[in-house]
Formats: structure tokens, C-alpha cells, sequence
């Protein structure tokens, strides 16, 4: 019994101390990395403001053809190199793809530069299939999940940018959508199947602080105007009921940048704007000086801007530019005076103090800050395709056509002549001659020679074209470089 009494003197101390510790409710930890909007600006946790700047990821998770090499829309280069591969080996030059476009070494560089943000565009083809609507791929999050993980690793915030909704939320071939009608906004169903995507995306990544958040839909274009707005709503109350705490990222209608139909203003909202400056586009005329009929400077790009900008400024929200940058000719002085439009850009963002994401991070040698070698495995296999590309005005983004007025200047005459009145949306007559003859109907010819290019190739010499994607196989655009940095003013 003595013995009971001295355990118990022993224990009962500790019980008592271990029952007043369980009735303290743990301290919640606040990971300060969580960004939100607090005004017009975007805050973390601590309070401090930050501004988002870096790059846009394209060509890995939702791939476009100048930045891959490929012709006219993702969906359709993937169907013939199936034809041409088969299952298997088309899944071992994809697997190798994706597991090589985005490495540590990216995320090191990137973070080098002192930037802190990476865009990351998604095709919802990637997470399911059209055949099995709603049905979610195993592995769909691996590499998603995978750039997440490495950007958060180099202090790197990141945007999911669903980039590819089904039937096409615009009306051009960045949305892979193979034809020039945006089925998107007359098909509920396409539109219930984003919102079930997005409900996916928001339960997986709701826990994940350097996910900045989300781009809901990349540079939509909406003929009537009036189905953007309401279809925001519905995407906005569907995420915000399982992720309350992300920020949303809104896009303006006609390419991110109307948004005369935007009637309301939401909390911890950004709202976003694409600033590509003419003059930087594959057909501008020199800097400062005449594209076209319009004379373009530092004032006429700072005007666009603000203009693009008035209903953020109006309503004092932040703005991202989620998109901006010229494409490089080749020509040292046509280069030299796009190199003088983009640091007046970033002169502007500065000024007005806004978040941006240039577009691009790595492509062919067109426009993003670092290109693929010469010499890797597959600039060899595609380069004389490249050319043809070129030749054939194949590439909206990179190419005109100038080697085909022949074709092209008929047809213009042709619908000035008898169709005076044809104005379809977005850009008119001209702009529709070209969608239809040379980034349709060309560019889908052009896609079994490409895939034949494929025919014929080892296990070994596929992997071997995947690798050419790695970091160590690209070259810096210096200049580029020293100016998002800020060493060159």
C-alpha cells in the first residue's frame, strides 16, 4: 500500500500537468509565404508587399507550335505522332518530354535572375479525356505537381493558368483549338467540365502557399460580350467553396483586355491584362515609328496600357500583366528597337507599381529568354521543317505571309470585293483569311510530315530527341536577360 501511495504521489503530477497542456488549443502557425490582395496590391502574411514577376512556362504542359517546333494545334500533332509511334513509344518520348522540360536547373536559373514567379499554362487534355469527360487520368498531376514542388524549393511563387479549356475558349490555335470557333461558350457541357476541372485543381493545391493561385481561363474571347462575366461567377463560387483562401486571377474578354462587361469587383481578386506592344509583334514596323497607320512610342504603349488598365485603376484593384514581349527577328537592328519597347514597358510597370509575367521562358529562338542549341538531337531532326514552316507563313506567331502573297492577296480581293460587310469577330476580314488559309489549312498539312519525321527512330534516338528539352540544352538570350534583371536600364 506504501508503495501505491509513493507511485502516486509520482504520477498524479504529471497527469494534472499533462491535463492542463490538452486544454490548450495548439498555436495556429501562419505560413507567411500566403499571398492575398489587401487594396490594390498583393500582400504576403507579414504584410509586405509583393510583386509577382517571371515567366510563363508554355511548350511543357500545354505546348504551342513555335515553341515546340511542331504545326498547327496540340491535339492534332499529338494524334499523328501516335499514328506514327504507336502507344507505347508515343508514351516514352512524352514521358522523357515532360520529365526534362522542367528541372531543378530551371527553377536555380530562374531564381538567379531574381525573379519570383513562373506561369504555368495547362491543357485540360492532360487531366482528361474527351471520350471520358469528368474522368480524371491517373498520373494527370505528376509533372503539375513536380514544377510546383521545384518552384517552391527556389522560393518561386506559381499560377495555374488553365490555358486549353475544352471546345476552345478562344478563337485561335494557343487555346488548341483546331478550328476558329470558341465552342466553349455555346456548349454548357464544356463548361460544366472546366468547372469540374478547377474544383479538382482547387481541392488538390488549397493547402499549397507558394501557389500564388489561379488563372481561371487564359485570354478568352467571347463573340456576344455578355457569357464571360456570368461564367466567372459560377467559376469563382465553385472554387472559392473548397479553397477560400487562394487568390483568383482574372482575365479581361477579347484576349485579356476588355473588361467593359465586369459589373462587380471581388475580394482577393486579381485581375489581368495581356500588353503585347505592336510594334513587337512578327509584322511591326520600326520602334518608334509607323506600324501600319499608327505611329507607336514610349506614350502611345504607356496609353494602351492604361486604357487596357481603366477598369483596374477605376475600381483600385491590383493588375497583373499576365502576358507581354516581342518576338526577335534575327536582325540585329529591327531587335535592338524591340529591346527598346519592352524596357519602356518595363518602365511603365515599374512607374505604376504592377505584377507581370513575361511570355516566354523557353521556346525555339523566336522570343523567350532561352532557346534550344542548334546542335541537340532535335533542332537537327526539325530544322529543315522549321524553315519550311517559315517559308509556308505557317506559324501565326512567328512567321508571315510573305512568301505566299500569291495565294493570299487573290483571296483579299476577292472578299473586299464581294463581301465588303464580312466583319467576324475577332479581328475582322484579313485577320480570318489568314486564320483559315494559313494557320488552319496549311498548318494541318504540314503535321504528317512532321510526325514523319518520327518514323523509323529507335527506343534510344526518341529519348535522345525528349533530352534535347533540358535546361543544359539551351542557350541564353543575354541581352534579354540583363534587361528583366535590371543591369541594363
Amino acid at each position: 500500500m506504501r508503495r501505491i501511495n509513493y507511485l502516486l504521489l509520482f504520477i498524479l503530477p504529471v497527469i494534472i500537468l499533462l491535463s492542463a497542456c490538452s486544454d490548450k488549443k495548439p498555436k495556429s502557425v501562419v505560413n507567411e509565404n500566403w499571398l492575398s490582395v489587401s487594396g490594390d496590391q498583393i500582400v504576403n502574411q507579414k504584410g509586405e508587399l509583393v510583386y509577382l514577376r517571371g515567366f510563363g512556362l508554355g511548350g511543357m504542359l500545354h505546348m504551342e507550335n513555335f515553341i515546340d517546333g511542331y504545326p498547327s494545334n496540340e491535339e492534332a500533332m499529338r494524334e499523328g505522332l501516335l499514328k506514327v509511334l504507336g502507344e507505347k513509344r508515343y508514351n516514352l518520348f512524352f514521358d522523357t518530354f515532360l520529365k526534362n522540360y522542367f528541372t531543378e536547373p530551371d527553377a536555380a536559373y530562374i531564381q538567379s535572375l531574381g525573379l519570383n514567379l513562373v506561369r504555368i499554362p495547362i491543357n485540360y487534355h492532360l487531366f482528361e479525356d474527351d471520350m471520358n469527360p469528368g474522368v480524371i487520368k491517373q498520373g494527370a498531376f505528376e509533372n503539375l505537381d513536380r514544377v510546383i514542388e521545384l518552384c517552391a524549393k527556389h522560393q518561386i511563387y506559381t499560377i495555374i493558368d488553365l490555358h486549353a479549356l475544352p471546345g476552345g475558349q478562344n478563337q485561335h490555335w494557343h487555346s488548341d483549338n483546331p478550328t476558329h470557333v470558341a465552342s466553349f461558350w455555346i456548349h454548357k457541357d464544356f463548361q460544366d467540365r472546366a468547372l469540374h476541372l478547377w474544383k479538382v485543381l482547387a481541392e488538390r493545391y488549397k493547402n499549397q502557399s507558394w501557389v500564388a493561385g489561379y488563372d481561371l481561363i487564359n485570354e478568352p474571347a467571347e463573340p456576344t460580350g455578355e457569357k464571360l462575366f456570368p461564367y466567372y461567377k459560377r467559376l469563382r463560387d465553385a472554387v472559392r467553396e473548397i479553397d477560400p483562401k487562394h487568390i483568383l486571377f482574372l482575365e479581361g474578354d477579347r484576349y485579356a483586355v476588355n473588361f467593359d462587361k465586369f459589373t462587380e469587383v471581388w475580394d482577393n481578386v486579381v485581375y489581368t491584362n495581356h500588353d503585347y506592344a505592336i510594334p513587337g509583334f512578327i509584322h511591326g514596323g520600326d520602334y518608334p515609328g509607323y506600324t501600319g497607320k499608327r505611329y507607336f512610342d514610349k506614350d502611345t504603349l504607356e496609353h494602351d496600357f492604361l486604357k487596357k488598365s481603366e477598369f483596374m485603376y477605376s475600381h483600385h484593384v491590383p493588375i497583373w500583366v499576365g502576358e507581354f514581349g516581342p518576338v526577335y527577328t534575327g536582325n540585329p537592328a529591327k531587335d535592338e528597337m524591340r529591346y527598346q519597347a519592352l524596357k519602356d514597358q518595363l518602365a511603365y510597370y515599374n512607374k505604376y507599381k504592377v505584377s507581370w509575367c513575361i511570355w516566354l521562358y523557353k521556346d525555339m529562338g523566336l522570343q523567350a529568354i532561352i532557346h534550344q542549341n542548334e546542335n541537340t538531337p532535335y533542332m537537327k531532326l526539325v530544322s529543315a521543317f522549321l524553315s519550311k514552316k517559315d517559308s509556308l507563313g505557317s506559324d501565326a506567331w512567328g512567321s508571315t505571309d510573305k512568301n505566299i502573297r500569291q495565294v493570299i492577296a487573290p483571296l483579299e480581293e476577292l472578299f473586299k470585293k464581294e463581301f465588303a460587310g464580312y466583319n467576324p469577330y475577332p479581328n475582322g476580314q484579313l485577320s480570318q483569311i489568314n486564320v483559315m488559309v494559313r494557320h488552319i489549312l496549311i498548318a494541318e498539312a504540314l503535321v504528317p510530315e512532321y510526325c514523319n519525321l518520327f518514323k523509323d527512330l529507335s527506343d534510344e534516338q526518341l529519348i535522345s530527341l525528349a533530352q534535347s528539352f533540358r535546361f543544359d540544352n539551351y542557350v541564353k538570350r543575354k541581352r534579354l536577360e540583363d534587361i528583366l534583371t535590371g543591369r541594363e536600364k
